[in-house]
């Protein structure tokens, strides 16, 4: 009898933690440091994956003030991502999404070093994707954990050898949100069968290098056997790079710059498509992308233009006023960038101008 009386205590007392093992919360507790992830060799700051952290690129990727970025993808041990030709590929639980901006000092010499400033993490848990940022100190020897957003002064020579300082803006955790938002649940933007569908000199999951060869992406992964149901690679659809014209036609490249760019808002289940601007670049309709369409609440940001996009004449199209503007209330993208990514808009203007 005093045996059951002293279990109903501990029962009373400690609850079910008595017979059950206490869930394990704290692998979903964002850490403090980024090392303590172990993503990276050493503290990180040289951006060397550690085992099973495989690196990656994207033919066209967002514009975010001209910095560069290093790209990453974590798995789950014995875990395989399937092919799927037109969305983001659909990463397992436990998959770990890692980007790092960063500066080089002098982009016409990368051996010159580079000032790393924020590293961004999307966490596939078991209620969906948790966006985390981690934010490099002064000395490049640690980034912490930071939710309210931040801004750092960069300063970097541009490829043109003219010397650039600007205010960097680093996104809270509410931005990030609204950005990778889709049916009102987060989720990745970049790596889809099409925008990793070109080559790059990889590192296998054990870590060894395959070579100074630039491979394909995608074969390198079925390859490592972290890519399954992958179809034959002529039957992929690609992404142009849209800054190099032998990648695709002046339409692809000015395509995939508004898709990567604006299509995570705008397209259907994006927080913009009530505006019913579609950017993504499986639409086909011209007036559902913006070709003589009326805006539906832009406001002062129509820029007293009738149209998103005037066919021939780029100086009378909404988009194209946007995409200059650096006025908060005006610009797109809302968030992501401070400055006009001016060699970007020279190439919807092109595109613009070449519509009959």
């Amino acid at each position: 009898m005093k045996k059951v009386f002293l279990l109903f205590i501990s029962i009373s007392i400690f609850g079910l933690s008595a017979f059950y093992q206490k869930p394990d919360i704290e692998a979903s507790m964002p850490k403090e440091k980024l090392s303590d992830y172990q993503f990276f060799e050493g503290n990180g700051s040289e951006q060397k994956p550690t085992n099973g952290v495989l690196p990656y690129s994207l033919n066209t990727p967002l514009f975010s003030d001209y910095a560069e970025k290093l790209r990453f993808i974590k798995l789950p041990d014995d875990q395989t991502v399937a092919y799927n030709s037109t969305e983001v590929l659909d990463f397992p639980v436990g998959s770990t999404i890692i980007k790092t901006f960063y500066y080089p000092n002098d982009f016409r010499k990368p051996e010159l070093g580079r000032k790393l400033i924020e590293t961004r993490l999307l966490i596939h848990e078991e209620d969906g994707w948790k966006a985390l940022d981690y934010v490099w100190n002064d000395e490049q020897s640690e980034a912490y954990l930071e939710v309210a957003g931040d801004t750092k002064e960069v300063s970097y020579i541009d490829a043109n050898g003219k010397k650039k300082k600007l205010e960097y803006g680093i996104p809270n955790i509410n931005q990030c949100k609204g950005c990778h938002n889709r049916n009102e649940k987060m989720s990745p933007i970049g790596p889809s069968a099409r925008q990793l569908n070109g080559e790059y000199s990889a590192w296998n999951l054990s870590k060894s290098s395959v070579g100074d060869i630039p491979q394909n992406q995608l074969l390198n992964w079925q390859k490592m056997g972290v890519l399954t149901n992958l179809p034959a690679i002529e039957t992929v659809p690609k992404a142009a790079v849209w800054n190099k014209p032998e990648s695709g036609s002046l339409d692809e490249r000015a395509r995939i710059l508004l898709d990567i760019n604006c299509a995570h808002c705008h397209r259907k289940g994006g927080p913009a498509q009530t505006s019913g601007l579609n950017l993504s670049i499986h639409e086909t309709e011209p007036i559902a992308y913006g070709v003589l369409k009326t805006p539906v609440a832009a406001g002062r940001g129509s820029g007293n233009r009738n149209y998103d996009i005037v066919r021939g004449k780029p100086d009378e199209s909404i988009i194209v006023y946007r995409m200059e503007s650096t006025d908060p209330g005006i610009m797109m993208p809302e968030v992501g960038r401070k400055n006009t990514h001016k060699e970007g808009v020279e190439l919807i203007k092109e595109w613009i101008k070449a519509m009959k």
